[in-house]
């Protein structure tokens, strides 16, 4: 289908559809998940596919329901709850973004896009969903998922640029529903909208085995119909783990989430296979604030 022709009308109503039957039934998702619940799994979600954030989430909950439950624990407590979801330094931004929601707006999550930026560890994609998913403000929310669904379905092309650019957003804003006949009907479609095309990329429109056969606009789909043409620009390559220091500065962590107690330095020199790279990890760990020496030869997580 040529581009520019994809009715779009269509291509909502589809995909919406789709959602309403194949959407994961996930606890942020349900009517009654607090803003504060949809801003950690917002967060939690960021490269982490959503099966290893579920259970940490739950936990996070039971754990700390509000923004004030969480600042008034120790910011090593949450580096120790967040487990091995990757990136711990997610954690302490969530700490510091509790304590920003208490100082500020008196323990209840902003609801502008604006204000959320301003909270620690969010960025314009985490403002809009929240904004979008927690309080129902139509903004424009695009993710890597987003971005392959529509550079596949309304461009042709195998996979979206490598990083987003101005004109992907303009796309996913233009692919937004229109004003229809009341704002809180535009409110909802657009919303739904946001969510159903999101999981659409996660669920079928993946970026490697696509499953073409499944998808609800595969006839209205440019690069399903031109025949899924090549990706035309630099090969994707997946990251390394094993030996790098995202492993190293894991284990580090691993190790003193496990004991619950301030380490020695010796207990933690076994983290890698060298221990000129572990030192260069601990020492990265103190830098970023999840790990807190209490003399050169003793550490623990930040009390």
């Amino acid at each position: 289908m040529p581009l520019g022709l994809v009715p779009l009308d269509v291509l909502r109503e589809r995909v919406n559809g789709w959602y309403a039957q194949a959407g994961r039934d996930l606890p942020w998702r349900e009517p009654g998940c607090s803003p504060w619940g949809i801003l950690l799994s917002e967060v939690m979600a960021q490269q982490t596919p959503l099966s290893r954030v579920e259970p940490i989430w739950r936990d996070w909950m039971r754990r700390w329901p509000t923004p004030g439950s969480l600042a008034a624990a120790a910011p090593g407590d949450a580096v120790r709850a967040w487990g091995r979801l990757g990136y711990p330094r997610r954690a302490l931004r969530l700490h510091e973004a509790a304590t920003v929601i208490v100082e500020r707006h008196g323990g209840a999550v902003p609801r502008t896009p604006a204000e959320l930026l301003d909270l620690p560890g969010v960025g314009a994609y985490t403002a809009a969903a929240v904004a979008c998913f927690a309080f129902g403000i139509p903004e424009v929310v695009v993710d890597t998922n987003v971005r392959r669904v529509l550079a596949r379905t309304l461009q042709g092309k195998a996979l979206p640029e490598a990083t987003l650019t101005r004109a992907e957003t303009e796309l996913a804003a233009s692919a937004m529903p229109a004003e229809r006949h009341t704002a809180r009907a535009a409110r909802d479609e657009a919303n739904t909208w946001n969510v159903a095309v999101m999981e659409l990329g996660a669920l079928v429109c993946m970026a490697r085995g696509p499953r073409c056969g499944e998808c609800p606009v595969a006839d209205l789909c440019a690069w399903n119909v031109s025949g899924r043409p090549a990706h035309e620009g630099p090969p994707r390559r997946g990251q390394a783990w094993h030996g790098t220091d995202r492993q190293v500065r894991g284990e580090i962590l691993r190790r003193l989430r496990d004991e619950h107690r301030a380490l020695p330095l010796t207990a933690l020199e076994g983290a890698g296979p060298e221990r000129v790279q572990v030192m260069r990890c601990l020492d990265s760990l103190v830098a970023d604030g999840l790990v807190e020496p209490l003399s050169r030869k003793r550490f623990r997580l930040p009390a």
